[in-house]
């Protein structure tokens, strides 16, 4: 593993443990030019996937680009981080046994909103703000309608955490 501070290839492992409800391997390693220290994930990969844009244009599936918008959405809310983790973990491995390499954007983003609409209904909204491009405020009361979501969805999830 190449070192992300100064480039060497010298690095070793100073300990592994599991990681993200046993998907995935967690290692500390120390780099021995320049005694930098980091973490690396080491996780299953069922396939390699292409995502298919609404303009056509394909890219390779980039797991933490995807986290990264979750965790946008997620931003200040009262769910726990393993929870969080899992919800990726399930799109991703969706994903990867659906049978067919390409996937397109509204695939993903269909499993993420699935997803979050199960954890976290603020998160939900937050990224169907993004996903579905809202432009006006009735635009948010429309999905909320659409969804029929409600305050009293919220509060009993806030009442779990």
């Amino acid at each position: 593993m190449r070192c992300p501070f100064c480039s060497s290839e010298d690095t070793q492992v100073k300990d592994s443990r599991q990681a993200e409800d046993n998907t995935a391997v967690r290692r500390r390693r120390l780099c021995g030019k320049c005694a930098g220290r980091f973490t690396t994930f080491e996780r299953v990969q069922l396939r390699e996937l292409t995502v298919v844009k609404k303009s056509g244009r394909r890219t390779p599936f980039d797991r933490d680009k995807m986290a990264r918008s979750v965790m946008i959405a997620m931003q200040k809310r009262p769910v726990e981080p393993e929870r969080i983790e899992q919800m990726i973990s399930g799109v991703v491995r969706q994903l990867e046994s659906a049978g067919n390499a390409d996937i397109t954007s509204d695939q993903i983003g269909a499993l993420v909103m699935e997803g979050l609409a199960n954890l976290d209904k603020v998160a939900y909204v937050r990224y169907a703000s993004v996903y579905k491009d809202f432009r006006a405020t009735a635009d948010f009361e429309n999905f909320i309608e659409e969804e029929k979501l409600d305050a009293d969805d919220d509060s009993a999830e806030s009442e779990k955490g």
